[in-house]
Parts: C-alpha cells; structure tokens; sequence
C-alpha cells in the first residue's frame, strides 16, 4: 500500500480509508467487500458484467449472525481501469487464471495484492505476474456464501484472517481489516499460515462434498475417518514446515457450527466446477514430495474425480 499514514483509534494504528479493489465478489469478497464499504473505503468490485451491473443498482446484501442484516454500497466493474491501494483476490481457484486478466499490473503500483483463495499454490503464480513485494499470502476462515449477485449469507459466528510477512509492512493492513469486522492478525512464516488452514480444510471439504453430509454429522458419524484424515493432513503440514497438530484441529472441529457445509460441497449440490485440485490435489503432491503416505486422501480424491 502506498504511503499510509496509520491514525490512532483506541490504541490501534488504522490507515486512512483506502481504494480497494475486490477481484470476484462472492461469498467471501462480496462479505469482505461490504465490510469495508461500511467501514468508509471506497470499493470497486470486478465481476462479469451481469454481476456489476446488479452491484451498481443495488450494493451488497449481507444477512449475519455476527454483523447483522445490512446493505453497503459499492462501485462495480469488468475490469480494474484505475490505481488501488489493496486488491482482494477472492475468486474460485478454478477461475482464477482468466479472472486475473480483469487486473491489470499496471493498475496495482504499489498497493498489495491479497489472495484469499483455498489451497497454497496459487501465491507463485500471483508471485510471478504481479511480483514478489505486491502479493501477501494470507488465508481466512469463514463460511460464507453468494446466494444471488450481490447477496450473501454469512454462516459461521467468525471471519479471521491470517496474513504472513513483515509485521511493519502489514500490521496497518492487520488494523484495517480488523476494524471493519474480520479479525486480522500477522504471523510469522508463510508456510505455517497457509498449511494451518489447509491442514483443517481438506479432512473438511474432502469429507463433506464425499459423503454430502455437513461437518457435524462428519464429526459424529464419522469420527474415525476424520481423525485419520486429519492425521495425514497434519503429517504432511509438518513436513512442509507447519508444526500443525491433530489434536488442536480435531478441537476446531468440535468447536465449528454443527450445520456448517464447505465450500466444496457447495459447489457440488450447485453443480459448480470443484477446488478439488486446488486443495487434495494440492495435498497429494506435496505428500508425494516429501514421502508421507496418505492413503485416505489419495482414496477420497479419487473418489471425488470420478464423481
């Protein structure tokens, strides 16, 4: 982001309000873009052309558990035609090579680019079309989804965001998403923060979408298989560099909203094109290049594959 000058609010250094760009307004970037709207940026979502043209007219709908019922206005576009200081990257991974021809380089300068997809090998290719020193890896937990263009249902009682990299370049970043709703902490390692969400993610959406049963019938009924899965997932985390542990992710399990469906699984009853690649497959190749068996991932993603 260029020359941010934090302010102080209740001790905490928050930028001024900031331009923001947010690539794929869906059930993340349409909550994430509406949070900051309410909170006084001026956000320009970028979608297809339907998609903008219901924004212009209408703004964001959210309905929340955590944040209430409420609408937030929002510019729209098919394409990012002016400088920002922030773009959120929040597209499916299936679309994110031809979504990212709606993002000019040219258009970023020095602002940052902030994906938030599933999985943890789409931050090399952000890497090498908009350069190292723009992309912060980052990852968020929420369940949140587009029910229509522009409207969106929040499900879980939580939206967190995890970002890794130099606290003095991101902790005014942390400030400002924090103050608009999503908690937001910095952390050290790339590694770790990509790998703890997919270390929880993929026993989640590989479970679900396979069985078409939400988390807490997974939990219950199925407690073993979600056990041994998590075991894998960690193992694999852990040699990657993450020093995730089972037992705290089968905490997060107990502790998720019984009802709670992935995204994945969404995607599947909507008929939609799954992250099955994006984040097992993602998984098996990185299990594959550091020698760790994973034999009920392996089984499940080629469950998933052959439909």
């Amino acid at each position: 982001m260029h020359d941010i000058t934090p302010v102080t609010s209740d001790s905490v250094a928050v930028p001024p309000p900031l331009k923001v760009a947010v690539l794929g307004p869906g059930g993340v970037g349409g909550l994430l873009a509406a949070l900051l709207s309410r909170a006084g940026h001026r956000v320009i979502c970028i979608a297809g052309e339907e998609t903008a043209e219901t924004l212009r007219r209408s703004g964001v709908q959210v309905r929340s558990g955590q944040f209430g019922h409420f609408s937030a206005k929002v510019e729209a576009d098919t394409e990012l035609r002016e400088p920002v200081d922030l773009c959120l990257v929040t597209v499916k991974h299936t679309a994110l090579g031809q979504a990212l021809d709606r993002v000019p380089g040219k258009y970023l300068g020095d602002g940052l680019v902030l994906p938030l997809l599933n999985g943890i090998e789409h931050t090399d290719s952000l890497r090498e079309r908009y350069g190292t020193q723009r992309v912060a890896p980052a990852v968020i937990r929420v369940e949140s989804t587009r029910t229509a263009p522009g409207v969106i249902e929040h499900g879980s009682p939580f939206t967190e965001i995890d970002l890794a990299g130099p606290p003095e370049r991101l902790e005014p970043l942390a400030a400002l998403l924090t103050a608009a709703g999503a908690a937001t902490r910095v952390l050290p390692g790339e590694d770790a923060v990509l790998w703890a969400k997919l270390a929880f993610l993929a026993p989640f959406a590989l479970l679900t979408t396979r069985y078409r049963q939400p988390v807490g019938t997974i939990r219950s009924e199925r407690r073993e298989e979600l056990a041994a899965l998590v075991e894998e997932t960690t193992a694999v985390s852990r040699a990657c560099g993450a020093p995730m542990d089972a037992a705290q992710v089968m905490a997060r399990y107990d502790a998720f909203p019984p009802g709670g469906k992935s995204s994945m699984q969404r995607d599947a009853e909507a008929g939609r094109p799954l992250e099955l690649d994006a984040i097992g497959g993602a998984l098996l190749r990185a299990a594959g290049r550091h020698g760790v068996p994973v034999p009920l991932a392996e089984r499940l993603v080629a469950e998933l594959t052959e439909g």
